[in-house]
């Protein structure tokens, strides 16, 4: 959605603010639920959904923006905009500092039901209403210096800051400043004379701290260390405690009596668009938080060309973002690959020898294009990527004792299952079908599942062992993982275009450890 004119040199108003995570007017969270779908686990996504979303206060809604695929090309440039707004340091700081506070306000409030004074009670309630008007002023403030793009945080720009004026925000400031003084000036004296405990107002009876610190200062020989015992921290108060801060609210019924009100008047501080926008906000942290040490490494991250009907694609630079957090974790090299499919090339057929980062491509694949539908930047320096309906995998599982089938019927079973349920908009990721049968009925069945892909016009991504599987046709486009010309036991990881060339593999094996016809022809017959 974008401002239209409709007189010469007159902007229509901005949009109201409904979510950060979609420009519908009901504000209702796109997509399709991917939660329970095989290929998530099988590409290592619920390793990076979990990671992201991680221990934070708002997890589970990140798990579910994550895991929901969205094919509306608007609701994705939509969050696309927003995370190049947060790629401005200053703007990313006062969100994030946004953020924390309001987690605190909601810490405060949780913390309520666990006091049994209800002076402290109020007391906790004062100061959250305090943190949350602290930080939608900031807030406010910073969104109004600071450049701004996306139609998401213009939207939201333009309600905090009617919000942060109005009468009913200006009241709730003034109430709680005013509150936070008056009990700020409540001064009082508690005496101990053995069990007895003693409240009285204050009333101009000395200090003596000052005198007890000069007194013993001139023992002092340096710095001394703290043997103190630092005591547990918890919201609740002794008995003890609350009934102090009972007596003390009677001999200050005014000030008492004022904040008792306040918390009657301003029970629902928190204003939902803003808790709303807080809570969305988190979706955006999260994940910028999670590639941040990646970028660090020197691994880019691009905002694709969303192509949402043809199906020329292409990546440069990319990577497994799953491994690539594993290996910058260990301080570990990434090798980093590209791919691009042009007029009639629908399958990437990949070979090569085993270990040598096929998988890792096929993962790749297939992550790009689950992270690409749910509005977040892809590991790349550039890419254009197809938005399909559905990601469908066939990876290798363990022969299950209690199957009554065999290993070739069950894979069997479900690749006709996955090509049942493909259609021309899905995106088919199969790794190493086929492993368990002779080679000749490999190349059979792999022919067979690639004519029906083919047929189906499916982009698809098929690991494989059988070479000849990679000249299938003009759909087809052959790469094939690389090793150390010099020494053919050491893998490059990358994965390349180019034919088939097992064969050469395995000559150069053979030749390295001089078993090649020749190389044995010559030292059995000197």
């Amino acid at each position: 959605m974008t401002a239209e004119r409709t007189d010469p040199g007159v902007l229509a108003p901005q949009p109201a603010f409904t979510s950060l995570l979609s420009a519908e007017p009901d504000g209702a969270l796109p997509g399709v639920d991917t939660a329970d779908q095989e290929f998530v686990s099988d590409l290592n996504l619920d390793q990076v959904i979990a990671a992201v979303a991680g221990d934070r206060e708002q997890r589970e809604l990140i798990s579910r923006v994550l895991h929901r695929r969205v094919r509306d090309t608007g609701t994705l440039r939509y969050r696309h905009e927003i995370f190049r707004d947060l790629a401005n340091p200053d703007l990313l700081a006062a969100v994030d500092v946004f953020g924390g506070r309001m987690r605190d306000v909601r810490v405060h409030v949780r913390e309520l039901a666990k006091m049994r004074s209800a002076q402290q009670q109020q007391g906790w309630f004062l100061d959250a209403a305090a943190i949350y008007c602290d930080a939608v002023g900031a807030l406010a403030a910073s969104l109004t210096t600071l450049p701004i793009a996306s139609r998401g945080l213009l939207a939201f720009r333009d309600y905090l800051t009617s919000y942060a004026e109005s009468a009913a925000f200006a009241r709730l400031a003034a109430d709680t400043a005013a509150c936070k003084k008056e009990l700020g000036q409540v001064s009082y004296l508690v005496r101990i004379r053995g069990p007895r405990v003693e409240v009285s107002r204050y009333d101009g009876e000395p200090d003596y701290s000052a005198e007890i610190e000069e007194t013993f200062a001139r023992f002092a020989q340096g710095e001394a260390n703290d043997y103190r015992v630092p005591y547990r921290v918890w919201p609740g108060m002794t008995g003890v405690g609350a009934q102090i801060v009972e007596l003390v609210a009677r001999l200050f019924p005014a000030e008492f009596g004022a904040l008792a009100l306040f918390c009657r008047n301003h029970a629902g501080f928190v204003d939902a668009v803003v808790d709303r926008f807080d809570r969305e906000l988190q979706f955006y942290l999260a994940y910028l938080g999670y590639i941040r040490p990646l970028q660090a490494a020197g691994l880019r991250f691009c905002y694709p060309e969303l192509a949402a009907g043809g199906k020329d694609i292409f990546a440069e630079d990319t990577f497994d973002i799953a491994l690539a957090a594993k290996l910058t974790a260990a301080h570990s090299a990434i090798v980093t690959n590209e791919f691009h499919l042009a007029g009639p090339e629908r399958v990437i057929v990949v070979s090569g020898p085993n270990q040598g980062g096929k998988t890792t491509f096929a993962r790749t694949f297939g992550q790009l294009h689950h992270l690409v539908a749910v509005g977040c930047p892809v590991p790349g320096s550039a890419a254009r990527l197809f938005l399909c309906d559905q990601i469908l995998t066939h990876f290798e599982r363990e022969e299950d004792i209690a199957n009554q089938t065999g290993k070739l019927e069950d894979d069997l079973l479900r690749i006709q299952r996955t090509l049942l349920a493909a259609t021309p908009a899905s995106i088919v990721i199969m790794n190493e079908i086929f492993a368990s049968t002779t080679l000749s009925d490999a190349r059979f069945l792999g022919g067979k599942v690639l004519a029906k892909v083919v047929a189906d016009d499916v982009l698809c991504v098929y690991v494989t062992f059988v070479d000849e599987l990679a000249a299938y046709g003009p759909s087809v486009v052959s790469m094939a993982s690389t090793v150390v010309p010099d020494n053919p036991a050491e893998r490059t990881y990358k994965v390349v275009r180019k034919p088939a060339d097992g064969l050469a593999y395995a000559l150069a094996i053979a030749a390295k450890h001089g078993v090649t016809y020749e190389q044995l022809t010559r030292r059995l017959n000197p």
